[in-house]
């Protein structure tokens, strides 16, 4: 028999993934498969493939916040996440459209670089979106080399991470969650710093080189956790599970970096 769920939903506000394994796809498939009806705003169009990203064309800024503001007008939406925004007036277009909104549960992952090296965010927008969109998050997930640019620190370490958390949270997040998930070593630790202590949690380094969307990935299952009624912890905790399993069953397709399976739950692919 079929289960039966509350209905909760989850909206992100990022760029399109031609191949399917990052931005707005991954988020989409991420929420149906954590159980939340996904809803999206459009930002950009990439021009991606496994290989990497060779193009980019902004969307609009009034088509940005109108999509913004006419879901919002219709449906309820329990948690939003933020991912790739390239220019401040993207930036600004997406802040007008969620002011007043009283969102509770604002997931920021600050896109700001493509794992093929193309630069997806202006560098003026750095400091706007700091400004603008840091105050309004629930919580900002950066990447160690994402934290670096926030800080202007070099991050190499556990310690590194704790400091950089420490100082983006400055800024006006009610919580930083910094990965480590590119530092060497055989573990994988992020940390989550919440205004008062440091939460750190673990998973084993897995050998494959298909990581293309984790961390869309990642913070789509931090909102729709949240979006659930999970406690933040647990949101955490659940996420990173999740993702674990994602990269476990990875997808072998194309000839460069390969997606995650984000329904590896529900179906296996025959190898």
């Amino acid at each position: 028999m079929s289960k039966v769920l509350p209905l909760k939903t989850a909206l992100t506000i990022a760029g399109s993934d031609s191949s399917g394994g990052a931005g707005i796809q991954a988020d989409l498939k991420t929420f149906q498969a954590n159980m939340v009806f996904g809803m999206s705003v459009i930002t950009a169009v990439t021009v991606q493939n496994t290989k990497g990203v060779t193009n980019v064309q902004n969307i609009d800024p009034e088509i940005v916040k109108g999509q913004i503001e006419v879901l919002f007008e219709d449906i309820k939406i329990d948690s939003v996440k933020i991912g790739m925004l390239s220019s401040c007036e993207i930036i600004e277009a997406v802040k007008e459209g969620l002011f007043n909104k009283n969102m509770e549960f604002i997931v920021l992952d600050p896109v700001m670089i493509s794992k093929s090296g193309f630069l997806l965010i202006a560098e003026d927008a750095v400091e706007k979106m700091k400004k603008e969109l840091f105050p309004i998050s629930f919580i900002v997930t950066p990447n160690i080399h994402e934290a670096s640019k926030i800080t202007g620190r070099n991050i190499e370490n556990l310690e590194d991470m704790k400091n950089a958390a420490k100082s983006i949270f400055e800024l006006g997040p009610e919580n930083v969650f910094v990965k480590g998930g590119h530092l060497r070593g055989e573990d994988c630790t992020d940390v989550l710093y919440d205004g008062k202590n440091f939460f750190y949690f673990n998973a084993k380094r897995l050998d494959t080189k298909n990581t293309h969307g984790t961390g869309c990935t990642l913070s789509s299952a931090i909102a729709a956790n949240l979006a659930k009624g999970e406690t933040t912890l647990k949101s955490l905790e659940n996420s990173k599970e999740y993702i674990t399993g994602a990269i476990e069953n990875s997808i072998s397709l194309g000839h460069g970096c390969g997606p995650t399976h984000h329904f590896f739950n529900y179906y296996k692919w025959q190898k």
